[in-house]
């Protein structure tokens, strides 16, 4: 068991709410210390935020000095506020409005998941992508105003998010950031991490069949070093060949379809437990020790964060 932050999740919507709190000591005892709720539309923030509180009460008691609860397993829990770019259509300017607002309010650790998305024809229409890339750099203005990191979600659009960040204000050496979910090639994966972009890693590296992610991750590895990875669940997306019980179609595609996961089967979501598996896999595929690159990718969570969490004895 080696100590690990889960980046990226969804972990408050309600594919989990009857075993949220026996997955969170599931994930405790997998490692799993930290996870960051990531937001996609404006009507679950709220929820984000009651996610939280739930969750980081028993974090509260456990650092108290009441003995009773020095054993329990708890995992902090973090949260990033965004306007997805697959959901563009029930994006408003007053969610823009509503969102600016909230980073003085209840200030997140994070702005995301924020970019740009052609994977269906829907969203490769002008108009559409438009008001994707409207949306996109109205969210990086928030960020450099309120000095927090972005966690992009870039999907077959990566040329047009990439010089949308190199003309932009926005500057990931100083703020920090993350492309979560990366699914570019190896040229792509050099550029974001040139711009001073983590890449993250889900249980995509999983699939031998995920051959471009693969050698993507083994090229800007080979140039940067593994201080450029992050790994993230993406749950209740994304889940590992091995922890798989049905046909996971989310595993090619990079992200689920519309909406699909608000009603996700218990059957087929992935789980913060699973993190472990993302490590195992990227250890194998780099031919780093588990514990280097353990040690590595906390490191790595915190400096795209801006946080200074300290790694556990």
């Amino acid at each position: 068991m080696y100590p690990l932050i889960d980046t990226h999740t969804h972990f408050d919507t309600p594919v989990f709410d009857d075993d949220r709190a026996w997955q969170v000591q599931r994930a405790y005892s997998q490692g799993v210390r930290h996870l960051v709720l990531v937001g996609y539309l404006y009507q679950y923030f709220e929820r984000m935020y009651d996610t939280e509180q739930v969750l980081n009460k028993k974090a509260s008691q456990s650092s108290a000095s009441d003995i009773q609860y020095q054993d329990e397993p708890y995992i902090h829990t973090h949260i990033a506020l965004g306007l997805h770019p697959f959901y563009i259509e029930q994006h408003t300017d007053e969610h823009l409005i509503a969102l600016a607002q909230m980073m003085t309010e209840r200030r997140p650790l994070a702005i995301g998941e924020i970019g740009l998305d052609t994977f269906t024809d829907a969203m490769k229409a002008p108009s559409v992508f438009a008001r994707q890339k409207r949306f996109f750099k109205a969210q990086l203005d928030i960020a450099v105003t309120h000095e927090l990191p972005v966690m992009l979600h870039i999907r077959k659009a990566h040329a047009e998010a990439l010089a949308i960040l190199k003309a932009h204000d926005y500057d990931a050496h100083e703020l920090g950031g993350i492309a979560h979910s990366f699914s570019g090639g190896e040229q792509e994966a050099k550029a974001f991490v040139k711009l001073g972009f983590k890449l993250g890693v889900t249980g995509q590296i999983t699939n031998p069949n995920a051959k471009k992610l693969r050698r993507a991750i083994t090229a800007v590895v080979e140039e940067y070093g593994i201080a450029c990875l992050v790994i993230e669940t993406d749950c209740p997306d994304m889940t590992p060949m091995m922890c798989q019980t049905s046909h996971d179609e989310h595993l090619e595609s990079g992200q689920s379809p519309y909406n699909e996961r608000e009603n996700a089967h218990k059957h087929d979501r992935n789980v913060p437990a699973n993190l472990p598996w993302v490590l195992i896999s990227l250890s194998e595929l780099l031919g780093v020790s588990r514990d280097k690159l353990a040690k590595q990718l906390w490191q790595n969570s915190c400096d795209a964060l801006k946080v200074t969490w300290t790694y556990p004895a």
